[in-house]
């Protein structure tokens, strides 16, 4: 499906459960980075994963801290990408999808997957700032 496609079923909470992988997650991250510029990324997809999951009633799965680290994760692979297309971003920045826990490493010191406060607020950084 189209960026348009995949943007407007994920924010009408239409897209299969199924489709919103890993990879679902960083597209829609690069879509609205790239669209709407960083904060209003942050604001949107922050949103509408909170509306999704409560649609699917796993509420229990998003992260706060984690969604907000995955944007500004995209944001700064952005800034030094010359792709037009997200599947030419991930493939230019394979790390993001085969390697995003270690990145994640890289910038916090614990582990924002298990974090209770982590899940409900967003938590900067402790080890490097994303940008």
């Amino acid at each position: 499906m189209t960026d348009r496609e995949f943007e407007n079923q994920f924010e009408r909470a239409e897209l299969p459960p199924d489709l919103f992988t890993h990879e679902a997650h960083l597209r829609l991250a690069w879509i609205h980075v790239t669209q709407y510029g960083i904060d209003t990324a942050v604001k949107n997809v922050t949103q509408q994963i909170k509306r999704y999951t409560q649609k699917l009633n796993a509420v229990d799965k998003y992260n706060h801290t984690l969604t907000i680290a995955a944007i500004r994760a995209v944001y700064h692979f952005v800034l030094k990408s010359k792709s037009n297309s997200f599947s030419d971003f991930i493939k230019e920045f394979p790390r993001l999808r085969f390697n995003f826990k270690e990145l994640m490493a890289c910038h916090y010191g614990f582990d924002i997957y298990k974090s209770p406060l982590a899940k409900r607020k967003y938590l900067q950084p402790d080890l490097l700032p994303f940008d």
